[in-house]
């Protein structure tokens, strides 16, 4: 089971998830939840996108809060099983940059 991640420990991997990023590819923190929005050439990029992901998800057994219209994938990620961010979240926050 994933741990609950500390105020410090979500700074810390926040930073390091966004090092290097212009602010519009930046995660942000919102509440309890890593937030993003990707954007892509087409819907059907954005839906390959996430069927890519899908698979990651499936296999961390961690699986993303979306909503796609178009080009446009909202991701927030949160562990439910302890009310707040964990390893997790920043696991699949990489996976989902990487393939972007």
């Amino acid at each position: 089971m994933a741990e609950k991640y500390s105020e410090q420990q979500i700074m810390d991997a926040l930073l390091e998830l966004n090092e290097g990023k212009e602010d519009a590819q930046k995660w942000q923190l919102t509440g309890n939840k890593l937030v993003k929005t990707f954007k892509f050439k087409s819907f059907i990029r954005a839906f390959g996108w996430m069927s890519q992901i899908a698979i990651w998800a499936e296999k961390l057994n961690h699986h993303p809060e979306w909503f796609n219209v178009y080009n446009r994938v909202e991701v927030e990620l949160t562990t439910h099983d302890v009310d707040g961010l964990s390893d997790l979240d920043f696991k699949l926050a990489n996976k989902m940059d990487l393939f972007s």
